[in-house]
C-alpha cells in the first residue's frame, strides 16, 4: 500500500490560517479540530472518553432563565467543536464516533492546530477567571499576551466599561473566544 502525502508549497501555507499541514501518514499525535452536530459537543467527548483518544472540550458556565427558577449550565466555549490529540491514522476511530460530522481541514484532509496555541489554551483557560463565547472578529487592534495563563497567545483587545477584553480568534473553525484580560498582560503584537 503506498503511502500518501500532503505536499504544499511554502507560498500556500497562507491557506492554511492557524493549520499545519503534515503529511498524510504522520505518526506524531497532534490536535485537529472535530465538526459536530449542533449541541452534541459533550455527547461526542463521552465516546472519546470511553475510546481512551485524548480531548478537550472548553466549557464555560451561563445562567439561564427558566419558567420558575434560575439555572446555571456548562455550555461549550466553541460551539460546535471538540479538539482532539491523535495520530492521523486514528480519525477513523473518531469519525465513526456518532455525532461527529467531520475533521476540520481542507481538501478533504485533516488539518493538524498549532500544538504550542492547543496546550497555551488548555493551560490557560483552566486558570482563567471568566471567559466566554464571543463574535469571530478579523477586524482591530491585534496584541500578544505576555504574561499570565494564556501567555503567547495573540488575539485582538476591545474595552467594555471600564474592563479590557481579549479575543482569542481560532481561524481553522472561524471562533473566537473573549477572556478578561489586564493591560499590564499585553503587548502590541507584531
Amino acid at each position: 500500500m503506498a503511502s500518501s502525502t500532503l505536499r504544499i508549497a511554502p507560498s500556500e501555507l497562507a491557506n492554511y490560517p492557524g493549520g499545519v499541514a503534515l503529511p498524510a501518514s504522520s505518526s506524531e499525535p497532534h490536535w485537529y479540530a472535530v465538526y459536530t452536530r449542533a449541541n452534541h459537543e459533550k455527547r461526542v467527548a463521552a465516546e472519546l472518553h470511553a475510546r481512551t483518544i485524548e480531548y478537550f472540550l472548553p466549557l464555560y458556565s451561563s445562567v439561564r432563565r427558566w419558567k420558575d427558577r434560575r439555572v446555571t449550565i456548562d455550555l461549550p466555549l466553541f460551539p460546535g467543536y471538540v479538539f482532539v490529540r491523535m495520530v492521523l491514522e486514528q480519525k477513523l476511530r473518531v469519525q465513526q464516533i456518532p455525532s461527529v460530522v467531520r475533521l476540520v481541514g481542507f481538501n478533504g484532509l485533516p488539518t493538524a492546530l498549532p500544538d504550542e496555541d492547543m496546550e497555551i489554551l488548555r493551560l490557560g483557560l483552566t486558570d482563567c477567571r471568566r471567559a466566554e463565547p464571543h463574535p469571530f472578529l478579523k477586524l482591530g487592534r491585534r496584541v500578544r499576551i505576555k504574561s499570565g495563563p494564556l501567555t503567547g497567545l495573540s488575539g485582538v483587545l476591545l474595552r467594555q466599561k471600564s474592563n479590557y477584553r481579549f479575543v482569542l480568534s481560532m481561524q481553522l473553525i472561524q471562533r473566537a473566544v473573549i477572556v478578561d484580560v489586564d493591560l499590564s498582560d499585553i503587548d502590541p503584537a507584531r
